[in-house]
């Protein structure tokens, strides 16, 4: 029998009212009320401009719009006007959080700021994604995630080692900004069950994209030199790449000896775990192009899902590189809960997995509202 579960989320009765758009806030808020929490998501009269980001559509809703913003109720408010800015405090006065992305400055032109809301509502949480934060050399200037990649050394390490600096292939920075944010929020309504007190959430894309840094950062600060692009290779762990096989390239990710031995013996070359060029991981890293070639000539007569799947079973980390249809077909990714279906709409589901208060699909993505 299916484990019976509460409807209600480990955030029910938290109340967040959520005026962000675009990526960062509103991944944020979708984790929040995949978990319970009551989401109003207010636009503007015109709507979250990714509304229109599309093809493909849902409806009338591009698809972006729809992938990050599921179990929320909707309406709009033009926040310019009187009316707009008393509407909003009278929903603040019984919320928990506030979540919002506007150019730092903007809210506080409106009355909205931090400083004010806090004396009328001091339990709120007030959480501010932002590309810079509001003072600094770049204080109040516009952030997008492809800009703070390139901006904070993560184009410069991607791409192939001979190629241009690339754009990681999604947007990293936003959804890790997102999930830092609710992250911080959590923290923050936390440290409220002590103080009775809310407080200001400072997130950036900037900050978040140099947190990502990892090892690159750490590998600079005590090397003194430049990290670059490697390809698929990484800079500190070998093998730890994509290698060609018959049907299609594959990922190794030999983090050590055991490793390494189970995937000479897999591969029917058990030498090669006592070749001394090989013997630990600095002399496979000194010996990298030796040990491409060497597993080259052995990948090449394999199938890439099979042998993944039997060095998976022998402990050693490995994966085909599947395209993203096939990802999302995975029997995998079906037990896990990973595809969310109802009706129409089809999204990825919550990572996050509680026993007792799972995530759940109670709202389909809102409509735009009529202005109110």
């Amino acid at each position: 029998m299916a484990p019976q579960f509460p409807d209600a989320g480990a955030l029910a009765g938290c109340k967040v009212i959520d005026l962000s758009r675009v990526l960062g806030g509103p991944y944020c808020t979708q984790i929040l009320a995949d978990h319970g929490a009551d989401v109003l998501k207010i636009e503007p009269p015109g709507g979250d401009e990714t509304r229109g980001w599309g093809p493909p559509f849902l409806g009338d809703t591009a698809s972006y719009f729809v992938g990050v913003n599921r179990n929320k109720r909707g309406m709009t408010l033009d926040l310019s006007q009187p009316a707009g800015q008393e509407l909003l405090r009278h929903l603040l006065a019984d919320a928990d959080v506030l979540v919002e992305n506007f150019k730092p400055g903007t809210l506080e032109k409106w009355g909205l700021g931090y400083d004010t809301l806090s004396q009328q509502f001091p339990r709120l949480v007030h959480c501010r994604v932002s590309g810079f934060g509001a003072d600094g050399p770049l204080g109040g200037l516009p952030g997008y995630d492809a800009c703070a990649q390139a901006m904070c050394g993560l184009m410069s390490v991607n791409g192939d080692a001979d190629g241009e600096a690339t754009r990681v292939g999604l947007p990293v920075v936003d959804m890790v900004t997102g999930l830092n944010a609710a992250v911080a929020i959590l923290l923050a309504l936390n440290e409220r069950v002590r103080s009775n007190l809310g407080q200001f959430l400072d997130i950036t894309l900037y900050d978040c994209a140099l947190s990502l840094l990892h090892p690159h950062a750490p590998n600079y600060f005590y090397s003194g030199k430049t990290p670059g692009r490697s390809g698929n290779a990484h800079p500190n762990i070998a093998p730890y790449e994509t290698l060609p096989t018959a049907s299609g390239p594959i990922f190794l990710a030999v983090g050590n000896n055991r490793q390494f031995a189970q995937l000479a013996q897999v591969l029917g070359a058990p030498g090669l775990a006592g070749d001394p060029r090989y013997a630990a991981n600095a002399d496979r890293l000194t010996h990298r192009q030796a040990l491409r070639d060497d597993l080259s000539a052995l990948l090449v007569s394999h199938d890439a899902a099979a042998l993944a799947d039997r060095l998976l079973r022998a402990g050693v980390p490995a994966a085909a590189v599947q395209t993203v249809d096939q990802a999302l077909a995975h029997p995998h990714t079906r037990h896990r809960g990973m595809v969310l279906e109802q009706g129409e709409y089809r999204g990825v589901g919550s990572p996050i997995k509680l026993s007792r208060t799972p995530a759940r699909l109670r709202r389909l993505p809102p409509d735009l509202a009529p202005q109110t």
